[in-house]
């Protein structure tokens, strides 16, 4: 039997009220990683409006395993024996990284990587007749791997 305009009060926007609380969207929290110990397995947030949240590493998304200060991020809350906690949290933005910012002219790493190619292959053919660098060519070539390295690396 239907109600809807016989004179049951409200019947006529029963079915409008259920669409609107169906189609309702509900704001996902954001914040910004205040700090995270990957070791530890835990860090805090610090929501867009101020709250501090704890964030375990469960609720990071698969295959990330840390997260550095100044990462934005989403996620549902959920009110735990401590205060708020991080649930399924996901990564918007990470911030801009300073050695990005600092890093050596293309240029420059062309013709550092240019002597390193060429000092790898005078060490490989030593290595070859089974002999490694002295001392002192050793650590010259290990300077230069830890510098492109370090360069590449950002």
């Amino acid at each position: 039997m239907d109600f809807v305009g016989r004179g049951v009060p409200g019947s006529e926007d029963a079915p409008a009220q259920r669409q609107r609380r169906e189609t309702e969207v509900i704001p996902v929290p954001t914040g910004k990683v205040k700090w995270f110990d990957a070791d530890k397995g835990f860090g805090f947030l610090a929501t867009d409006d101020g709250q501090e949240v704890f964030l375990h590493s469960s609720a990071l998304p698969r295959g990330v395993t840390t997260v550095k200060p100044g990462t934005r991020m989403d996620f549902g809350i959920a009110d735990g024996k401590r205060g708020a906690q991080a649930l399924s949290a996901t990564v918007l933005s990470t911030p801009p990284s300073v050695a990005r910012n600092t890093r050596k002219p293309a240029e420059e790493m062309a013709g550092l990587t240019e002597d390193l190619i060429r000092l790898l292959d005078g060490m490989s053919n030593g290595l070859r007749r089974g002999h490694y660098p002295d001392h002192a060519h050793g650590k010259k070539i290990a300077a230069i791997l830890r510098t492109v390295a370090d360069e590449l690396d950002v």
